[in-house]
């Protein structure tokens, strides 16, 4: 990338697990100075992983480590002097804990009023479960996502990636990025906070309204679309394809490809709203002719009509097909004792900028930059680093 746009944008992270380090790796990725803050003591990969797994590398590239005591008086002094230099503060503590840590946004904002300062937390920063702990799957469960995943009469199912703390994340890095625009107009900083519940209800987006406006609460539908039909899985010879046809003329085209163009004209069928009613016999008669096709060739046909529809790829299908292919998704980072690490880049292209970011370095080790920083940063003489490593600060 020929242009960082984040470049000269300072971040102190000190989140764990996922949803926060999402939202740290995409500043990083797009030219922010990203500091990681890690505990003195080398706890590993929070997601119980190894620093050298895949998992962690593709987490933490593109960020420099600090290990700093934050319970100690003097690691929060040494916290205090960064935020100075600092434009962001991350953290996905409990509401609590960043109080007694005394590195909350009142206490971070005495230091310095520009600071745009993100929080992620399970489930708010108030109300009655504030203080709880949360994760993804307990999150999936109580957003009402798994209660509309999975088959009709059959237990919730999870969703098969971590979609509530990616969501977090992706939510908390659009508002640091309106912040520091704000900041840019008024001089401003402010706290932006989201949770992992407030970002996965809202990824439920129509299904939620649908409650508001109707009172009806959505179940799963399996692989179907809850309300729009034909839309979900058909079966062929050799496989599945997806197949998107509940437009009225959408549907037509299907049956005249089908050979039964007389279905579109059943009275059953004859709109949106009965053909999601009387979905499981409509599902039927076009499962029995989707069955006669293989894959490949039902795909043909169907996009010769101009209708919707795609293979059921499993992820090593999807990294390998073409169209994955072009566009270059993948990354790799050179690390000094892995060598190439494949990762996977950001799903943002920005022309004016050289398109999509490279990967400019590996995770680093923990506290790999801790004297480098101190050093550089806050100009402490050797001596002064030698000491705070010596009582445990860093």
């Amino acid at each position: 990338m020929s242009y960082l746009p984040l470049e000269g944008v300072v971040v102190l992270d000190l989140t764990r697990h996922r949803a926060g380090p999402v939202t740290s790796r995409l500043l990083g990725d797009f030219g922010a100075t990203v500091v990681k803050i890690d505990a003195p003591a080398d706890l590993g990969d929070s997601m119980g992983g190894s620093r050298e797994g895949f998992d962690y590398q593709n987490l933490h590239r593109n960020k420099m480590s600090l290990s700093l005591n934050l319970k100690s008086e003097e690691g929060r002094a040494v916290f205090y002097e960064l935020v100075r230099k600092a434009d962001v503060v991350l953290e996905n503590f409990r509401p609590e804990v960043k109080h007694r840590l005394g590195v909350a946004y009142e206490t971070v904002r005495e230091v310095n009023p520009r600071i745009v300062y993100g929080s992620i937390s399970g489930f708010g920063q108030k109300g009655p479960y504030q203080t709880l702990p949360a994760v993804d799957q307990t999150i999936q469960g109580m957003s009402g996502f798994m209660s509309v995943t999975g088959f009709p009469g059959q237990p919730p199912v999870r969703a098969g990636a971590a979609v509530a703390d990616i969501s977090a994340g992706m939510v908390l890095s659009q508002g640091v990025l309106m912040a520091l625009y704000h900041r840019e107009r008024t001089g401003e900083g402010q706290w932006v906070h989201t949770s992992l519940l407030e970002s996965l209800v809202s990824m439920l987006d129509f299904q939620v309204v649908r409650y508001l406006s109707t009172g009806e609460s959505p179940h799963a539908a399996g692989n179907d679309h809850p309300t729009l039909m034909p839309t979900g899985l058909f079966p062929t010879l050799d496989g599945h394809v997806n197949i998107a046809a509940a437009e009225d003329q959408k549907f037509r085209a299907l049956c005249e490809v089908l050979g039964i163009p007389e279905l579109a004209f059943e009275p059953l069928y004859a709109d949106t709203a009965l053909r999601s009613v009387n979905r499981k016999g409509l599902c039927e008669i076009l499962s029995s002719k989707t069955r006669e096709y293989s894959s490949a060739a039902l795909q043909q046909k169907l996009n010769a009509a101009g209708i919707p529809c795609g293979p059921m790829f499993t992820i090593a299908q999807t990294m390998e097909d073409a169209q994955m292919q072009s566009l270059r998704m993948t990354e790799e980072g050179q690390h000094p004792r892995l060598g190439t690490v494949p990762l996977l880049g950001q799903p943002l292209h920005l022309e004016g900028c050289g398109g999509r970011p490279e990967v400019r370095f590996t995770a680093p080790d923990h506290g790999e930059h801790t004297d480098r920083i101190l050093s550089e940063w806050l100009g402490m003489e050797a001596s002064r680093i030698k000491d705070l490593h010596r009582q445990g600060v860093v």
